[in-house]
């Protein structure tokens, strides 16, 4: 009775099939008795006499109704046609969801959207060799010749330019044991990398990438961006057809990729049971937290035999939590119906022997059914699985949502820039003309948005920009979110384009970028940055008639009832953060009346300047929500404690923090790396002011004796100073982990203030500064020894116009906007002296 209750689950259970490709047109060169097996050319012809192509076809033909033979159920095929028979194996096989992979090249194969009328949901794998040679086989404008830099930056942009990349696709693929082995290197160098490429290059087209460096660069350079987006990595390990060399196949080869610490968060499926390395990947399972198992193609192309030997061999050492089914389906609705058929045959046989031999109750097997068929596979590509559906005798029933809405639900889409002056700007399309046109060409923009000031929309004169002339605004769609406040949008952050695919010199992310490609390609360095974002919640009031804008509370730094006064605010504020995945340290009640401090995880410089682009988005829209203004400006009140942006900053290499000292023996607790970096920054902190602390009243909050960092020194867990190394707990006494720079404010275009500290930390590292000693008291009191940074806008402004490190860094025509900017700024409120008061409805 209880093996019926467990025949039953398996039976019933409906299947999340993570990893397939498409379906192909009847009248596809593609031989049918592929459906069959791994073989071909003269190999094909020895098929039929293998056992599993003699138990498939039996299978197959008893679905049909027809003798077992091929001549037989090719007839039938043709005779129904593609749709009936489809219709008949997906409904026979009970498939809920499935992910495909569409990088697999068959002759006339059907598109995703086709797959829809026999699968309730849908979704995308990217193959990441697929789209590099798409891209290498494209034509080059005459003139033009590959690079290294080249490719790299349209792969990056066309990752971008997939419509469904936000919504659809589920995970990155990639079939580097078929090319070069699963021997990966994640260190590979840039030199190597290019010589690749031209290696790759001189074969000819149609590209095919074989080169294992190039590989190994562009599965590197994706595994950075699966981690960053929280993407899983499907790869093709065990056998395969004949183009594969089964010895470079073994998972086992995967130890150095798997031991780098830059990915260890990336989640990592093993397809096809890595047969016949199945014992091999079941032990990098138990080992590897972010290593997961996958048994289709195993099942049902095996021997019964082969299949649950090789199942019970995943179970041996792997949790059954990380243990998934897929059909590997291809081609032939048939090999859908297969995979599935085989897999609940053998599931329950692998089961039934588990709970003989004592290693499961049943009831465990029944929660083992449950976890391999459908479970697991939600959980691990984050699809969002009711589980009262897991069973289900309701064929096809739709059991699944998705977590980021499709496109038909959003109605409107906010495209984001941030100007040179620190503003958040948007437009809004609707959703329709963001895929059909937006996506590939961009929405028009005036040159003069990037020569805006904080008190006018207008360019300032000194910019060089006007309303002469138009660039595009690209979504970057690895940015593209559902608002969690407003359901019915979505919000995308924007490159700046000359024409799409070319970037403008003016744009801020692009700026951080090719300052993060200098820093990586000269030192192999990763700057990494948290913010800590502090703000005032303020409470509109009327005074004789007019508005007024008071703080919330009066409570005192990290009072309780000050936190607990704007508790659900910021339940609200965590909750959307949490949905964009941003991740949040700690948050409490600053010493200012109704001031807050949040404090960000840190990123990757590029994620953590986009990361906290939507956190000011989110805190002032929760703030609006609640009929209160949000406010980021430096010194909303000049009566009251001023408001920063501090940004803590490390530097990683291969995954390892190196601005911390490798042991004790250092006399500041920092690498060489590390001091020469702050070294360079310390030096031109006062150009890089005029950048990270953008207003007159910036200059209001940067004031001895309020832990603004008022001097040109630097401290150990000193701040009072500007520059301040951190040793967060966790870390070995006597070592830091990073430091802190507390002169950047929430006017400050993130992506320009961190590309200005690179440049700053790159000329640290080029020329071998040295750090004076720290200071170890308030500055303040030994003011003859130590410079006083700039004490105003136009101070800073000029140590910048003397600076030819960052200018040359930034490029000299988006620091002349920068510049413009800036002197504009300093004329208008120097002969206003109350429009500050304004900044509070601009940031």
């Amino acid at each position: 009775m209880e093996m019926e209750r467990l025949r039953e689950a398996v039976e019933e259970v409906e299947l999340v099939d993570g990893h397939a490709h498409n379906l192909v047109a009847l009248d596809s060169t593609f031989p049918f008795a592929k459906c069959f097996t791994e073989a071909e050319g003269e190999a094909l012809s020895f098929a039929p006499h293998s056992l599993p192509f003699k138990r498939n076809l039996r299978d197959i033909a008893k679905l049909y109704g027809t003798e077992s033979s091929l001549k037989a159920v090719e007839e039938y095929r043709r005779t129904a046609g593609l749709q009936s028979i489809s219709s008949l194996c997906f409904k026979a096989a009970r498939i809920s969801a499935v992910l495909i992979d569409d990088g697999l090249q068959l002759d006339k194969k059907h598109d995703l959207k086709w797959h829809k009328s026999l699968v309730p949901v849908v979704g995308r794998i990217l193959r990441i060799e697929r789209l590099a040679e798409e891209i290498l086989n494209e034509e080059m404008p005459a003139g033009s010749v590959w690079t290294l830099d080249l490719f790299t930056k349209i792969f990056e942009e066309r990752l971008n330019s997939y419509p469904f990349f936000a919504r659809e696709i589920y995970g990155l693929k990639t079939i580097a044991a078929y090319r070069s082995g699963l021997d990966i290197n994640t260190n590979v160098n840039s030199i190597d990398a290019e010589e690749g490429l031209q290696h790759t290059l001189r074969i000819g087209k149609p590209v095919r990438i074989t080169n294992k460096s190039f590989i190994d660069y562009v599965l590197t350079h994706s595994l950075e961006i699966a981690v960053h987006f929280d993407l899983p990595l499907q790869i093709h390990t065990g056998y395969g057809d004949k183009d594969l060399d089964l010895r470079l196949a073994n998972p086992l080869h995967l130890r150095t990729l798997l031991e780098d610490k830059r990915f260890s968060r990336c989640r990592i499926v093993l397809l096809h049971a890595s047969y016949p390395f199945s014992k091999e990947a079941s032990y990098l399972a138990s080992v590897y937290h972010q290593v997961y198992l996958d048994f289709g193609l195993a099942v049902p192309h095996l021997s019964v035999h082969g299949m649950t030997s090789s199942v019970k061999e995943l179970l041996d050492l792997a949790s059954i939590k990380k243990v998934m089914f897929s059909t590997d389906g291809y081609a032939f609705p048939e090999t859908y119906y297969l995979g599935a058929r085989k897999a609940r045959e053998v599931v329950f046989s692998v089961l039934c022997d588990a709970c003989a031999d004592g290693d499961l109750s049943v009831p465990e097997a029944i929660e083992a059914v449950q976890d391999i068929f459908a479970k697991n596979a939600t959980e691990f590509y984050k699809l969002n699985l009711a589980p009262k559906s897991l069973v289900s005798k309701h064929p096809l029933s739709p059991i699944l949502t998705i977590n980021n809405m499709s496109t038909t639900d959003a109605s409107l889409v906010r495209i984001i820039w941030v100007d040179a002056s620190g503003q958040h700007r948007c437009r809004v399309v609707p959703a329709k003309r963001f895929n059909d046109v937006v996506v590939k060409n961009g929405v028009g923009l005036t040159h003069a948005c990037m020569g805006m000031c904080s008190f006018v929309d207008g360019p300032a004169e000194d910019t060089n920009l006007t309303g002469v002339g138009e660039i595009r605004l690209m979504p970057d769609l690895l940015t593209k979110w559902q608002i969690p406040w407003e359901p019915r949008e979505e919000m995308v952050l924007a490159n700046m384009h000359v024409r799409p695919g070319e970037a403008w010199e003016f744009c801020p992310r692009e700026a951080l970028r090719r300052a993060s490609r200098v820093l990586k390609d000269e030192f192999n360095l990763v700057m990494n940055a948290g913010f800590e974002n502090e703000f005032y919640l303020l409470k509109s009031v009327l005074r004789e008639g007019k508005e007024d804008w008071l703080p919330v509370d009066s409570t005192p730094y990290c009072s309780t009832s000050g936190y607990d006064a704007a508790r659900s605010i910021f339940h609200e504020i965590f909750a959307a953060l949490s949905s964009l995945n941003i991740p949040v340290e700690q948050l409490h009640a600053e010493a200012g009346k109704g001031q807050f401090e949040m404090a960000l995880g840190h990123k990757p410089c590029n994620s953590a300047a986009d990361n906290l682009i939507f956190t000011r988005e989110v805190v002032r829209a929760v703030a609006r929500k609640h009929s209160l203004l949000a406010t980021f400006v430096p010194k909303y009140d000049l009566y009251d404690i001023g408001s920063g942006s501090h940004v803590h900053l490390s530097l990683w290499q291969n995954g390892e923090n190196v601005f911390m000292a490798s042991d004790g023996s250092s006399q500041h607790g920092m690498s060489n790396i590390g001091e020469e970096f702050m070294a360079g920054v310390l030096y031109h902190l006062p150009s890089i002011l005029a950048i990270t602390a953008p207003v007159p009243n910036s200059y209001d909050r940067i004031q001895p004796n309020t832990w603004s960092g008022a001097y040109q020194c630097w401290g150990k867990e000193n701040r009072e100073a500007p520059l301040r190394t951190a040793c967060p707990p966790g870390v070995t006494d006597g070592l830091v982990s990073n430091f802190e720079i507390k002169s950047f404010d929430g006017c400050a275009n993130p992506h320009l203030g961190l590309a200005a500290v690179i440049a700053a930390g790159i000329d640290g590292l080029r020329n071998h500064l040295s750090l004076p000693e720290p200071v170890g008291t308030n500055p303040s009191s030994i003011e003859g020894k130590v410079q006083r940074l700039p004490k105003s806008l136009a101070e800073s402004l000029k140590a910048l116009r003397k600076d030819s490190v960052i200018k040359d860094l930034l490029g000299e025509k988006l620091w002349t906007a920068i510049t413009g900017i800036r002197k504009a700024e300093i004329e208008h409120y120097s002969k206003n002296n109350d429009a500050y008061k304004q900044l509070i409805h601009r940031y």
